[in-house]
């Protein structure tokens, strides 16, 4: 059964309509507990399966596995880090395979695993199942390569009171997903979007004349939501704190001017929020974290992070 909605869809983007079906019950939860929006999600992987069949149909699936075979197959780890999307992957199932399919998902998302690992398991009809599963390995092999990425970061982080965040250089139509890969991989997101909170940067600060100006003027249009200050040196650190900010950005500064910032932080405005940024590498994790900034945030834990290989095998068919 084509829920409507799928079916309206189907029909306005050419995509045949037989595959595209509603996202489990089982998954929705899943995505739920996860802090995603299952509607959101479902629409982003029915663009992804329609952009692979390009209106038409999956040309080698269907001249090589007969109609009726069902098969077995396993999502497995080909390399070491941390697991991310499995509930992502899942839905591309639901949508192209329906509750045709059967899937068990063996490890939580977060899970450090190892070479070898099974993550999840799928019983379905063979040929909608390799129809899905490249957008399904691209999916979860991306995110799980921002977790385990995020990972390296934070262990590195070990033993500080620093916490690495992540950016807003996201790939659009990603961004809740790869913010989700960040938690999974032990780190904290910065802010979600353009209106949950405001970072001050120098181009702001420069069309308005100065760090207390910016800073007024975003209080007089947004009362109660984080304003965050980037600043370039101490002076205008101190700007900034005598501003009122609530957290400061640490731009491009050194071990050592960090540690000057950390200690002016405490001499003047305690309660302030200090983020490092600019250039930082997770070789030098530690020294910046041991500085004693509260956060370290990073592009590349979206930007840049190289997929975690992860294969799909099929295991039986009958």
């Amino acid at each position: 059964m084509v829920h409507p909605d799928d079916r309206r869809w189907s029909q306005a983007n050419g995509a045949p309509v037989s595959w595209a079906h509603p996202i489990s019950a089982g998954t929705r939860q899943r995505l739920l507990v996860a802090g995603l929006d299952p509607d959101a999600v479902a629409a982003l992987v029915r663009a992804a399966v329609a952009e692979d069949l390009d209106g038409g149909i999956d040309v080698t699936a269907t001249a090589t596995v007969p109609a009726d075979q069902r098969g077995r197959a396993v999502f497995a780890a080909r390399a070491s880090g941390t697991v991310a999307g499995l509930p992502v992957a899942a839905a591309v199932i639901d949508v192209v395979c329906g509750d045709a399919a059967s899937i068990d998902q063996l490890v939580a998302d977060g899970t450090r695993v190892a070479r070898g690992d099974a993550l999840m398991t799928v019983d379905a009809p063979t040929r909608q199942l390799l129809t899905a599963e490249r957008s399904a390995l691209n999916l979860l092999c991306h995110l799980s390569g921002v977790a385990s990425l995020t990972a390296q970061w934070a262990d590195a982080l070990g033993g500080t009171r620093a916490r690495v965040r992540d950016t807003r250089k996201t790939m659009p139509g990603l961004r809740a997903l790869q913010k989700y890969a960040v938690r999974c991989g032990g780190g904290v997101n910065h802010r979600m979007s353009l209106s949950d909170a405001a970072l001050v940067k120098d181009n702001h600060i420069a069309a308005v004349g100065g760090v207390a100006e910016a800073f007024a003027a975003v209080r007089s249009l947004a009362a109660t939501i984080p304003v965050e200050i980037e600043v370039d040196d101490l002076a205008a650190l101190g700007e900034a704190f005598a501003a009122g900010a609530d957290l400061v950005m640490l731009d491009n500064f050194d071990v050592e001017r960090m540690r000057a910032a950390v200690a002016l932080r405490a001499e003047v405005a305690p309660h302030v929020l200090l983020e490092a940024s600019g250039g930082l590498t997770v070789a030098h994790a530690a020294a910046v974290g041991a500085t004693g900034v509260d956060f370290i945030s990073v592009g590349e834990l979206t930007h840049s992070a190289r997929v975690l290989d992860i294969g799909l095998d099929l295991l039986s068919r009958d």
